[in-house]
């Protein structure tokens, strides 16, 4: 039962009682007992409009309790006129004002993050206190190559791709530069933020490709000038020497002259072939702009298959074409694409040891046009891959380091996209599109 309920029996209770004790003893004095009667009913009136006053502000404080409830905050209270009640009316008026206003500055300012959170170049994933995916913004979708329903609710791990398995494998306030795709470098950085008092975690990814690229650019360029200029100065100065020595074959003994000739010769051959390694050092930053002329792909392709062919029978390695659609002509550089496609086919060709299959895919996916060249080979290690297209970095004997580099350099200068992905153990996979 209600308070009010309550108070109205006490009243009906303790009047009714006072009426029949006066009834009982004042029943030979009706006048008297009229009166009495009649205080009574006037008690009972009076006391019930003081207790609905006194009521009133409890009443007040339940319709603002239901009205916060619903999280109403346009609704308030008019004074009045009584002091106490005016005061309380004032200060949930207040209240609500207040309440109103930070929800809108909160609707706002979230309004404001969601905008800057989509059209943000960096990206951004935020996790619960299991370490699953709650919140993920385009940019940080489009780097794990997933659509971002497909990512929330899971870890980082479940979605099986060396980039995500990269980001679990980060501890907190740690930064690390990794690579996503192709030459792609993403600084990552895991930190803390504060959420309903308690601590989540997040990652930031910002893409730092072009700006490694172009730092990296400028050093090996500075660098190769230099060493080319040195080179060519020194070894242009020692085989004029050196020839001219030839000269002077004739004056010596018969049985001294073979072995000075041959000296002469081997240094002279060293010579050019320092000439020559310098020479591919400064292909690199010689590259001219591409010549655009269409060219039909499918074709270079087959040309420069049929340039491995002696060397695919010694190793056993068989080529396989996988055409889905036939490529219309493509506007490029046929010399310069025609040496990325030679290098790209020399290490599919050198990370088969023996006995192997390198597929050329040729298509279209997404309207546009794409050639895969996919080599069953070991694979590429994770200390290897973070350092794929890095300048002068080489696994082999005598690489110069600068094979991935060049491929690099004249795929961007085309504003051709591409991607080298592989996993140890798994085929190798060299992708563009056109």
């Amino acid at each position: 039962m209600s308070l009010r309920g309550k108070f109205i029996l006490y009243l009906l209770f303790l009047h009714s009682a006072f009426a029949a004790f006066a009834v009982y003893f004042l029943w030979a004095h009706r006048v008297w007992l009229l009166a009495l009667e009649a205080f009574f009913l006037l008690s009972f009136v009076l006391s019930y409009r003081l207790f609905h006053s006194l009521l009133k502000p409890i009443e007040l404080v339940n319709s603002g309790v239901e009205t916060l409830k619903h999280r109403d905050y346009s609704s308030k209270f008019l004074p009045i006129k009584q002091p106490e009640l005016d005061r309380l009316i004032e200060v949930y008026n207040q209240m609500v004002d207040g309440l109103r206003e930070e929800r809108i500055r909160l609707q706002e300012q979230h309004f404001f993050l969601d905008k800057v959170l989509t059209a943000s170049p960096s990206g951004i994933i935020t996790f619960d206190f299991e370490e699953r995916v709650v919140l993920i913004n385009p940019s940080a979708a489009k780097m794990l190559q997933r659509e971002a329903r497909e990512v929330i609710g899971k870890r980082l791990r479940d979605l099986h791709f060396p980039f995500a398995e990269s980001l679990q494998r980060l501890q907190m306030n740690e930064a690390q530069v990794l690579p996503l795709q192709g030459s792609r470098r993403v600084k990552c950085q895991k930190s803390l933020f504060m959420d309903q008092g308690f601590a989540r975690s997040f990652i930031l990814m910002e893409e730092l490709t072009e700006e490694l690229r172009r730092s990296e650019k400028a050093a090996y360029e500075k660098l190769i000038r230099m060493m080319s200029h040195e080179v060519n100065n020194s070894v242009g100065a020692v085989n004029s020497l050196l020839h001219s020595f030839l000269h002077y074959k004739e004056q010596l003994r018969d049985e001294d002259r073979a072995d000075f000739t041959n000296a002469l010769q081997v240094a002279i051959a060293r010579s050019g072939h320092l000439n020559a390694f310098m020479r591919g050092f400064a292909e690199v930053v010689r590259l001219p702009r591409p010549n655009l002329q269409p060219c039909n792909v499918q074709e270079l392709l087959e040309e420069i298959v049929l340039l491995f062919q002696a060397e695919s029978r010694v190793k056993n390695v068989v080529w396989k074409w996988e055409v889905q659609t036939p490529l219309a002509p493509i506007a490029l550089d046929r010399s310069q694409m025609e040496q990325a496609f030679m290098n790209i086919c020399k290490n599919a060709m050198e990370a088969i040891a023996e006995s192997g299959t390198i597929t050329i895919r040729l298509g279209k996916k997404q309207e546009r046009s794409f050639a895969v060249i996919e080599d069953t080979g070991a694979g590429i290690s994770p200390e290897v891959r973070a350092q794929l297209f890095t300048p002068f970095f080489s696994t082999k004997a005598n690489g110069q380091g600068l094979g991935l580099t060049l491929i690099q350099e004249i795929l961007k200068q085309h504003q051709f996209e591409f991607s080298l992905e592989s996993l140890p153990g798994g085929p190798t996979q060299f992708a563009i599109y056109f």
